[in-house]
């Protein structure tokens, strides 16, 4: 394999036409400059210079090399400037993947962040569920992704995640419903209701059949939606009763009712994953970092408004 560093100096021998001018201008001795062009030239199996009293003359080989060299040197320095770049955040590109609540709230604000602060680096999203995204994180499409309910930290050893917030689950009933006069609502007193869920996909489903389940009662599912506009709807219609996570409730509608459910209730957990084990761009640490702080910034101002009955 040709060395590049050789073909630098052929390069300015062949500038230069002289072999001592090279030398001067790369900083080498003469005698260096001879000995990087005769390795050169075992390299390529090919005389490449040929020296005469008035100088040196390239071969029809010096020449294709040369031709060759300009390119390659021309490509490594723009390879050279475009690392710079995304090592300063001024290029490169960042390519991110959220389920769609963390998209619809968490990461507009975090996008908007990080544009301001880095125009020049490229950034993209996709909206997947974890089931989606997780697969093409570790086949290296996405660089970045927002997922619900990780596996334990320990569970796999190829992606890293890092915890940004709980996201509890609260209760949506039809403006109507008799249990909205209740100063305290229970997930036990939901036990005969008509209950909306989403598919098992959703992680907020789980969380909501391990509540039921440990309240001694299984949801009798009247409906099933994974988009909670739809599930409010639902409700709205007076057809069910749903648990909704908070990220999903920034923008309720007038006609259900959001209650807190129980002391302690359900949550669903929101992480940022990478790959672990692996190089790590400035431009997803810094997007970590963004994000870490939007979602300790996330309050009542963003979440629900919670009003437990008078």
């Amino acid at each position: 394999m040709l060395d590049v560093r050789r073909m630098r100096v052929l390069k300015e021998v062949a500038a230069q036409r002289s072999f001592s001018a090279a030398a001067e201008k790369l900083g080498y001795t003469q005698s260096a400059v001879s000995q990087q062009i005769a390795a050169l030239e075992r390299e390529a199996g090919s005389i490449l210079i040929e020296r005469h009293p008035r100088g040196i003359r390239l071969t029809d080989a010096g020449e294709a090399l040369v031709r060759h060299a300009d390119k390659i040197l021309a490509r490594l320095a723009e390879a050279e400037a475009e690392l710079e770049a995304i090592a300063g955040l001024r290029g490169g590109r960042l390519r991110l993947g959220s389920f769609p609540t963390a998209g619809a709230t968490l990461m507009p604000r975090a996008i908007a962040q990080f544009s301001s602060r880095h125009p020049a680096v490229e950034l993209s999203l996709v909206e997947a569920e974890p089931d989606e995204s997780l697969p093409r994180l570790k086949a290296g499409e996405l660089d970045l992704i927002l997922v619900d309910d990780s596996p334990a930290p320990d569970a796999d050893d190829d992606v890293e995640y890092v915890h940004l917030l709980d996201d509890p689950l609260h209760l949506v009933l039809p403006a109507d419903h008799p249990l909205v006069s209740r100063r305290r609502i229970r997930i036990e007193d939901l036990a005969a209701e008509p209950w909306i869920q989403g598919t098992q996909i959703c992680a907020c489903t789980r969380q909501a059949q391990i509540a039921c389940s440990n309240a001694g009662f299984e949801p009798r599912v009247a409906y099933q939606s994974d988009d909670f506009q739809v599930v409010q709807g639902l409700v709205a219609a007076g057809v069910g009763v749903a648990l909704i996570p908070g990220l999903a409730l920034v923008s309720e509608r007038p006609d259900v009712v959001i209650r807190p459910i129980g002391s302690k209730p359900p949550v669903r957990k929101i992480t940022a994953a990478t790959l672990a084990n692996g190089y790590r761009s400035p431009a997803v640490t810094e997007m970590l970092e963004i994000l870490t702080t939007i979602a300790a910034d996330y309050d009542a101002a963003s979440a629900p408004k919670l009003v437990a009955a008078g």
